[in-house]
């Protein structure tokens, strides 16, 4: 079964249990990559608004890991704000400026597995698109059912949110 859908200029399709979603970004290929690919980048745009990121470990290499926080700063929020959602990623490969391959799975503050919260491969894409850049990001989850849970916890809607925080940082840093 396939379903795709436009939102806020993203680009979303499921395919069976893998969802993909595409968006362009004003800015060279090269700079949204080193955005991706820095920790200092990383803490002033990763997470959906409102939530500030914290990275406890960073090694962009293969078998690199990177531990981060994300905490709701925004009190509009309800019952999200000072929440804490710990994640861990496991770089698998890198071509700068082309892709970046890594498992990403929610974690606890010592980088421990959360159970029940499925384990996913993401292949980031990096695509020249006249001067700006197409990034497709492909996540592959175990089956379809841990795709439906991570969808019905809003992943579309988070990752909506973080790029348009991305967009932003862009435009402050080019």
């Amino acid at each position: 079964m396939s379903e795709s859908k436009v939102t806020n200029s993203i680009n979303t399709n499921v395919e069976g249990r893998n969802l993909i979603i595409e968006r362009i970004f004003d800015a060279p290929r090269e700079l949204v990559f080193k955005a991706y690919s820095e920790k200092g980048h990383l803490e002033n745009w990763w997470g959906p608004k409102g939530w500030k990121t914290t990275v406890h470990q960073f090694e962009f290499k293969p078998g690199g890991m990177w531990h981060y926080c994300m905490t709701c700063e925004d009190k509009n929020q309800g019952e999200f704000y000072g929440q804490e959602s710990w994640g861990l990623s496991i770089y698998q490969e890198i071509v700068e400026p082309e892709k970046i391959v890594y498992t990403d799975v929610f974690s606890d503050s010592e980088g421990n597995k959360a159970d029940g919260m499925p384990e996913v491969l993401i292949t980031m894409t990096f695509l020249d698109h006249d001067g700006k850049t197409k990034l497709i990001s492909q996540t592959e989850f175990a089956t379809e059912e841990a795709l439906k849970q991570v969808k019905d916890m809003g992943v579309v809607e988070g990752v909506t949110s973080q790029y348009e925080r991305f967009d932003e940082y862009l435009k402050q840093i080019q």
